[in-house]
């Protein structure tokens, strides 16, 4: 069995070794964290070091790849180019859960994570390093840009243009035919009735925007 490492030692990540696990593809032989102590374990799992410990898995350990799992779609995309530039040739991998519903002919992209319960509806597409969390769904022809993310049980009606880096959150609701722009967060439980622009925090029903926000500005709870 191929070796991999999951790149992220948060409750994220173990969800992303639930998947690689249920999965049976890849064998996990550790995690790597730049935040957290080595020799910490996680579900069992042992973060080996930081990034810059890849190319000595590499060659020692002949991982062939790695999933990241990181939550927040600005600091994953950090992440990416660091190893990028640690290691050019690194092959980041998807996690696509068992139990998720993917459309017939779904191209799936590096870096992808799409957990328990995900519907991906017909001619839906999704970009490299998106994320589909726990019971969300993706309504056909509806398209997610580079680095974004729905959380759990957040619903995207169809013909839906969600932006790069931008999030929907728990339990939000898209109607079919909105554009949502680029680094803006819809906030948990939001209703969104109309296009939406780039860089705004948006709570409410109908979905009102409450503030500008700042290219990668936190927005997950540590």
């Amino acid at each position: 069995m191929k070796k991999i490492v999951i790149i992220g030692a948060s409750g994220h990540a173990k969800v992303i070794i639930d998947i690689i696990e249920k999965r049976n593809e890849y064998q996990i032989i550790g995690l790597i964290d730049s935040y957290k102590n080595a020799n910490q374990k996680i579900m069992g799992y042992t973060i080996l070091g930081k990034e810059d410990l890849i190319p000595e898995l590499i060659d020692k350990e002949d991982i062939v790849g790695g999933v990241i799992a990181i939550g927040d779609n600005w600091s994953r995309n950090k992440v990416r180019n660091t190893i990028k530039n640690i290691v050019p040739e690194f092959k980041f991998l998807p996690a696509i859960h068992p139990n998720a519903v993917l459309c017939n002919n779904l191209k799936i992209e590096p870096g992808v994570v799409i957990m328990a319960g995900a519907i991906v509806n017909a001619e839906a597409k999704i970009e490299p390093f998106c994320i589909l969390n726990t019971n969300s769904s993706l309504g056909h022809d509806s398209i997610m840009h580079g680095f974004s993310s729905l959380a759990p049980n957040a619903t995207i009606g169809g013909n839906v243009s969600i932006g790069e880096f931008s999030a929907v959150s728990i339990g939000a609701t898209i109607i079919q035919n909105i554009k949502i722009g680029m680094h803006t967060i819809i906030g948990a439980g939001a209703l969104i009735l109309e296009d939406i622009g780039n860089n705004l925090l948006v709570y409410g029903i109908p979905g009102k925007k409450i503030r500008d926000r700042q290219i990668g500005e936190p927005y997950l709870a540590k």
